[in-house]
C-alpha cells in the first residue's frame, strides 16, 4: 500500500493590510522583501521542488522501488504545471511592465 499525500489547503499571501503597505512603499523601503518578490521567490523554490520530487520518483521508478508508476507521473505533471505557471506569471509581469513603460507622464 502506497502513501497518499493530502492537498494542502490554498492560503492567503498577505493581509490586506500588508498589500496596501507594500503597494504605498512602506515595506520594500523599510529593507524588507516585497510581496513581489516573495511571490517568485516561492514560485521558484516551488518549481525546485517539483523537479527534485519528479527526479526522485523516476529514479525510484527505474530502480524498481516504486510499486506504482503512476506516482512518476504524477511529479511529473505536477512539476511541468509548476513550470508552466513560473512562466505564465513572468510573461504577465513582464507585460505589466511594458504597460507601466508606455504611460506617459
Amino acid at each position: 500500500m502506497t502513501n497518499l499525500q493530502s492537498i494542502t489547503p490554498i492560503q492567503a499571501l498577505q493581509s490586506s493590510r500588508n498589500v496596501a503597505d507594500t503597494m504605498a512603499g512602506i515595506s520594500a523601503a523599510g529593507g524588507q522583501p516585497s510581496m513581489f518578490s516573495q511571490i517568485f521567490e516561492s514560485m521558484v523554490n516551488n518549481v525546485k521542488e517539483t523537479d527534485a520530487a519528479k527526479n526522485e520518483a523516476y529514479y525510484a521508478l527505474a530502480t524498481g522501488q516504486l510499486d506504482n508508476p503512476a506516482e512518476a507521473t504524477i511529479a511529473a505533471t505536477q512539476a511541468s504545471l509548476a513550470s508552466d505557471l513560473l512562466i505564465q506569471m513572468r510573461n504577465r509581469a513582464l507585460d505589466a511592465y511594458s504597460e507601466l513603460m508606455r504611460i506617459s507622464l
